[in-house]
């Protein structure tokens, strides 16, 4: 099996750090984006397997870059993971056109993360 891709988008320094660190340890292939246009552009060039974004960023929200890549047919396979403040939540209607599967509050365990990770790219988004 070759290593999964993931790109990270989040433009607060920390978060990218522990999250891309957390990946790399358990074998994936990680890229870091600091903002919504950055993460469109390397997704659209690097086709990851999984995109984790948070919601509030500059340039493009996690949100608008979610809708974006669904939007393209060269990207609209590519799934998310959302991360949001506590007690944000996005309509349906949003995650089910922009390939969001789960969303995750902040903070959050790195472990937690991980086997999200794991279960969306196994396929057991639900």
């Amino acid at each position: 099996m070759s290593e999964k891709t993931i790109l990270v988008a989040d433009d607060e320094s920390h978060i990218l750090h522990v999250v891309s660190l957390k990946l790399r340890n358990a074998g994936f292939r990680v890229l870091t984006a600091r903002d919504g246009q950055e993460a469109l552009e390397m997704a659209q060039q690097n086709h990851p397997d999984l995109l984790i974004t948070d919601y509030h960023m500059p340039q493009l929200s996690g949100l608008e870059l979610c809708q974006r890549l669904k939007q393209d047919t060269k990207t609209n396979d590519i799934p998310a993971i959302m991360l949001t403040a506590r007690g944000y939540h996005l309509e349906p209607s949003d995650t089910e056109q922009s390939g969001i599967l789960r969303m995750l509050s902040k903070p959050f365990s790195p472990r937690h993360l991980l086997t999200t990770v794991n279960e969306v790219l196994e396929g057991k988004a639900a």
